[in-house]
């Protein structure tokens, strides 16, 4: 397994990949790998010939206040899961040589980034978009894959993709969990075992909402209520609670269609987001 430090390394691997008529998937990741990224390299690897996992923490997407400076990097376990799972590279930039200096060029979603959590990280995306742009540009993939817990995320990513004519495939991933139903997640590390149980409520609320909407409940209000209410008890904050059509991310008046329902929710300082899908 390669590692890769500069871009022009990582082009140059790349084309030659290409060049031995080899297809790329790549996994973009901020590290601290968990068992839902090795599921998308696990993924990756049935799409294509040759899987490159990207690990870098991209300040461009944490505000002012979020926690990019402790944000978990463990940084020589990561490399040894990429190698367990048969990944062919890592590209491991630096944000000086991902950014270099004075970059003034962002790449901007401006319709599906406006809910959800567009709302409270208002520069998030931007800053999503920008390096996974910069990412397909230095590990020139023909596939990557995301992963569906970042529901907003993945679309915008297939959307950028489809706007700016990268010729990249786009493969979603179901969310993988704990076994006891939490989404596994980098921040899940930040949590107390009493903040992990109460976590659980997320879970619960939405797989409770999902049964009432198959079983004839249509009230938004009253669906958005229950899943707060049961969160508020477990000792959670909520961020927000969402009813959107899962294709455009539009609010609901009313549930029909493929409808995503989605929540994100703090317990302690740390910020948890999670989703699920009903179809009706």
């Amino acid at each position: 397994m390669k590692l890769i430090r500069t871009i022009k390394a990582m082009q140059e691997y790349s084309r030659s990949l290409h060049r031995k008529d080899r297809t790329i998937a790549v996994v973009p990741t901020m590290g601290c790998l968990h068992e839902g990224h090795l599921a998308l390299v696990d993924t990756a690897r049935k799409h294509a010939d040759s899987v490159i996992v990207t690990i870098f923490v991209n300040p461009a997407q944490f505000g002012p206040k979020e926690d990019f400076s402790r944000y978990p990097r463990p940084f020589r376990r990561d490399l040894g899961l990429c190698r367990k799972h048969g990944a062919d590279a890592v590209f491991a930039p630096s944000s000086k040589e991902m950014y270099g200096t004075g970059a003034t060029t962002w790449v901007e979603e401006v319709q599906l980034s406006r809910g959800l959590c567009g709302k409270s990280r208002p520069i998030h995306f931007r800053g999503v978009t920008t390096v996974v742009a910069k990412l397909f540009n230095a590990t020139l993939p023909d596939a990557a894959v995301f992963g569906k817990k970042d529901y907003q995320q993945a679309q915008i990513i297939k959307r950028m993709t489809r706007d700016l004519n990268f010729p990249v495939r786009i493969i979603l991933q179901e969310t993988v969990r704990e076994k006891d139903g939490l989404a596994l997640s980098s921040r899940n590390s930040y949590l107390s075992p009493e903040m992990k149980g109460a976590a659980l409520a997320i879970r619960h609320s939405l797989l409770s909402a999902k049964s009432a909407i198959l079983k004839g409940e249509k009230g938004i209000a009253a669906i958005g209520k229950s899943i707060s209410d049961a969160i508020g008890s477990a000792g959670g904050k909520i961020d927000y609670v969402e009813i959107v059509d899962a294709e455009n991310l539009e609010p609901l008046k009313k549930i029909s269609g493929k409808t995503l329902i989605a929540v994100a929710a703090f317990f302690g300082k740390t910020r948890l987001i999670d989703n699920i899908e009903v179809k009706c």
